[in-house]
């Protein structure tokens, strides 16, 4: 009986030359245990840098979620719509009344989730011998609630009901005013093109942000008393939209923008708010500095295993070119044995992180002490927030990825370059 010429060795030093891709993938797959500890130590590399780089990403974008989350849902919301003058100059007399085909195009949007009105003005609030100057803000108690949950922020009083001839008046501007509940406020302010704008206003609650610039911003009213108060009956100075998903802000944005074109101004919550927009910015970019150090020594780490890997066997694949194997399948087989390092070290990695990370999404860890204190005062609820998103997971694919290729030019140069007899005499 013939030998069966076939059968592989334990390595590929008797191996023959392979069939196809799935021939080297197998064989990869066994060259890369033959040192196992060397292995495991590389795809602990992997899996440590995956685990700690996911996990970061995961808390800062929950955390900027959040932050957004609070900024739109409190106030701004995601987009607005404005007079095309309106917020350079931030005048009652830049006041509009929306057209039908307006209302008709987001109330048929499934992706705008409500539209809010508002009529907002600067005026002065005064009480005795105290006079403050604020924003007095108009809003639908209803509608305004549903979106912003502004009864929530009442710690003294009632919320307003419709058709209420009360005022809400921010914490700080009440203790500034020494007004309490049930006393007199005198508004005076410039109404429409000029005209005057006085009237009493009970003050009906009182309410304290978690932010502290609103809680010395000013107070809000019934919608239909500050078109009154203002002289625009019908009019407003914008409509706050609130869409499914940040993703959409942009697109609904431009949709809008196409269909309206300079009839309205659209504005998204970090163009009204650039502030926020650039902490977040600036604070992604120095996680960027971070991740990176962190996912160059994941890279070091493949890297140093390949030096071993082709110091060991130079001789050995001097040998496989010599019987007849091509340098090019060759490559293919190492460039395996690296992506399967990779790969098992990000799958290792995705599965001890995701259902830890997809725990905190449903439980935010709290914050205590000095660090609560100052996520308050920044007007955000001291917990520590995860995301989910899939590009959080994704990422980590496509860098270990981007790391196997770069890891992967050693041996590609290092096997075309190979002299058959100084390999053959290591």
């Amino acid at each position: 009986m013939k030998p069966n010429n076939q059968k592989h060795a334990r390595g590929f030093l008797f191996s023959p030359p392979l069939e196809g891709l799935g021939e080297a993938f197998k064989l990869a797959w066994r060259n890369i245990w033959r040192n196992r500890k060397r292995t495991v130590i590389t795809v602990a590399s992997v899996f440590f840098g995956v685990l700690l780089s996911t996990f970061m990403t995961s808390m800062q974008e929950g955390t900027y979620s959040k932050m957004i989350d609070n900024v739109v849902s409190s106030y701004s919301g995601y987009i607005q719509v404005h007079h095309p003058e309106y917020w350079d100059n931030k005048t009652i007399d830049y006041s509009f009344t929306p057209s039908d085909s307006l209302i008709e195009a987001l109330e048929k949007n499934p992706k705008i989730t409500s539209f809010v009105p508002r009529l907002q003005s600067f005026a002065l609030l005064s009480y005795g011998s105290n006079t403050k100057g604020g924003a007095l803000i108009g809003v639908d108690p209803v509608k305004e609630n549903n979106m912003s949950k502004l009864s929530q922020w009442v710690i003294e009083g009632n919320y307003l009901k419709p058709g209420d001839d009360g005022i809400l008046l921010a914490v700080n501007l009440a203790k500034n005013l020494g007004v309490e509940v049930n006393d007199t406020l005198v508004l005076i302010s410039q109404g429409y093109h000029g005209s005057t704008a006085a009237a009493l206003f009970p003050v009906r609650g009182i309410l304290k942000f978690p932010s502290p610039a609103m809680n010395n911003m000013g107070g809000y009213i019934d919608l239909k008393n500050a078109q009154n108060f203002f002289s625009v009956p019908n009019q407003y100075s914008s409509l706050v939209l609130m869409v499914t998903d940040y993703s959409e802000v942009n697109k609904q944005k431009h949709l809008l923008q196409n269909e309206f074109k300079d009839q309205y101004e659209i504005m998204t919550w970090d163009e009204m708010d650039p502030l926020t927009k650039n902490m977040i910015d600036a604070d992604r970019s120095g996680a960027y500095i971070t991740k990176g150090i962190l996912y160059a020594l994941v890279g070091f780490g493949i890297f140093g295993t390949v030096i071993m890997m082709m110091a060991e066997r130079r001789k050995e694949m001097g040998i496989m070119i010599a019987i007849g194997m091509q340098k090019k399948r060759l490559s293919s087989i190492l460039f395996f044995e690296i992506a399967l390092i990779g790969f098992i070290g990000v799958l290792v990695g995705f599965a001890v992180s995701l259902p830890f990370i997809s725990y905190f999404v449903y439980h935010p860890i709290p914050l205590t002490g000095e660090s609560a204190k100052a996520y308050e005062e920044f007007g955000f609820e001291p917990a520590m927030y995860f995301s989910a998103q899939w590009f959080i997971f994704a990422r980590q694919v496509l860098i270990i990825f981007i790391i196997t290729l770069l890891v992967y030019l050693y041996p590609l140069v290092k096997t075309y370059g190979m002299k058959l007899t100084k390999a053959l005499h290591a």
